[in-house]
This record gives C-alpha cells, structure tokens and sequence, in this order.
C-alpha cells in the first residue's frame, strides 16, 4: 500500500512567509496611496480656495470697472446716446464714456487697448483718467477739440514709459446739439459708420483723417472731421469685437454694414438689444474672443 508522504514543513514554513511578505508590502502600498490621495485632496482644497479667491478678485475688478461706465447716457434736445458694452472676461480692454462737455456740447469716446484681461482693463483706467477735454480758466473755459484731446493724450501715455508694450485704439468726439456738427479724431480706430436718415443714402464708413495708436509716436499729430448731421441721422462708434457678431455671415465682405443697412429703420436701443441677444445664441458665447462696445448717437426727427 503506498502512503502519501506529508508536506515538507520547510516548504509551508516559506510560503507562509512569502505570503505575509507580500501582504505586507500591498499593505505599504496601500498605505503609501491613502498619503498620496491626502496629499492630493489637500492640494485641490488649496487650489480651490485660490481659484475661489481669485474669482472673487476678478468680480470685484469687473465691479469696479463698471463703476466708471457712464450710469445714464445724457439727452440733450434732438441728440441721444446708446451703448453696448459686451467684455470677452470679468474685465474688459474696452471703454467709453458719453457726458456733458456744457450747455451745448456732447463729449464721448471709445478706446480699445491691445489685449485682454486685467493689464489691458488698468490700461483703460489710466486712459480715462488722462483724457483732458476742457481747459478751464479763472475767466472761462475752452473746449479742446478731439485732434487736440488725442494727442494729450497719447503724449500722457508714451510719458509712462510703462515697463510692457502698451498700445490702444481710440477715437473721440465732440458733438454740438445745437447745429447737429460733430468733430471726430481717431487714433488707429476703427471708422465709425453714419446711417443716414434719408433711405435714399447708403450706410458708410465716415472718412476720418487716420491717426497713428496711442502710446507709440511721441510727437503723433491727430486731426479732427467735421460732420453735418440731420433730422434722422445715426453714427455708429464700435470696437473691432463687432465682427464677433456676424462671424457665421457666409460671403458677405462687409456683414456689419449690410447688417445695419437692412435694419436701419429699427430703433437703436432695441437693435443693440438683438445684437447681444445673437451673440448670447452664439458657440462659444461663454468664452468670446474679443470684447465688443458699440456706441450709437441719434438725431431724433421732429415730431409731426
């Protein structure tokens, strides 16, 4: 009868060993990701908290920004102002301002600095706190023509000597709402469009004399355009972020003029209304890519 011979006892001695052995090390590893996960749990609370504060930061600078728009655009006799101001981000390179010069003289202006985000935004500060568009004497006042209000401030600007590059667009005017003349300088701006009130008359481009973008030439020289207006006429100032608007046009060279042009019987406020409605509609209407401020200056007609 042949018996089986038991186990060696150094052969189960080894593998139990071995065994615990590898126990042991899975429990290491196992142990070594718990820290790895805590570690990692704690660097995304650090990093929300950041994200969180920096969040906040970039609300409160948009807040802020905002305090310096203009609250009420003015109305004065046959003259009115609206706005579309559309930021790519929390801040924007963008900014205008409409306001009373005096009794009969309309200020505004649009500047667009070169890139986006908070350096662009500080840059757009600095322009609204340099632009001087009155002299004020013990005996009176003078009203700087836009030529002039440019090239202060663009030399205010090449002063700074700021340590980044630091460019920007801008273009200003002065309109008189008793004659309905408005002078207009531009300062590598993009031109603004007049509609005029008679249907007859095409939607164009206003031929401004060009001026070089802030913050570059030293001793630039700017100069000023004279425009008679009507009863009925509309100019349109606007950063390049309008073409963000019609971007899907399909071969269409100059969408933004076409577009005006088959709405130029609607009221102003209610076709920027449509333009902010279309872009919301848009792909990628959470993250555009350029800012967008578009301001509108109407010559009422006479009521009947």
């Amino acid at each position: 009868m042949v018996r089986d011979d038991p186990p060696a006892v150094d052969n189960l001695t080894g593998s139990g060993e071995a065994d615990a052995r590898n126990a042991a090390a899975l429990q290491s590893e196992i142990e070594a990701l718990r820290q790895e996960i805590a570690i990692l749990r704690r660097r995304d609370e650090m990093v929300h908290f950041y994200l969180h504060g920096l969040d906040e930061e970039m609300r409160l600078a948009a807040r802020l920004q905002n305090d310096f728009l203009p609250k009420d655009l003015p109305s004065i006799g046959p003259v009115r102002f609206n706005a579309l101001f559309r930021p790519c981000g929390y801040v924007s390179g963008d900014l205008y301002d409409v306001f009373r010069l005096d009794e009969t003289h309309v200020g505004f202006y649009l500047a667009d600095a070169m890139g986006h985000g908070v350096p662009s935004a500080l840059l757009t500060l600095f322009l609204r706190t340099s632009l001087i568009t009155k002299e004020i004497f013990s005996r009176g006042y003078r009203l700087l023509s836009p030529a002039d209000a440019l090239s202060r401030l663009n030399a205010a600007l090449v002063a700074q000597d700021f340590s980044q590059t630091t460019f920007a667009t801008a273009i200003y005017g002065v309109c008189d709402v008793t004659t309905l003349q408005v002078s207009l300088a531009q300062a590598g701006h993009p031109r603004p469009l007049l509609i005029p009130g008679d249907p007859a008359l095409p939607v164009r481009e206003l031929e401004l004399s060009s001026g070089a973008l802030l913050g570059v030439f030293p001793q630039e020289v700017y100069h000023h355009t004279t425009i008679q207006l009507s009863a009925g006429d509309r100019i349109i100032l606007h950063s390049d972020g309008i073409e963000t608007v019609f971007r899907d046009e399909p071969n269409v060279e100059q969408p933004w003029q076409e577009e005006l042009a088959r709405r130029r019987n609607q009221d102003t406020a209610a076709l920027l209304a449509e333009f902010s409605t279309r872009l919301d509609a848009q792909s990628g209407s959470l993250q555009p890519k350029d800012d967008l401020t578009v301001i509108a200056l109407d010559v009422e007609k006479p009521s009947a």
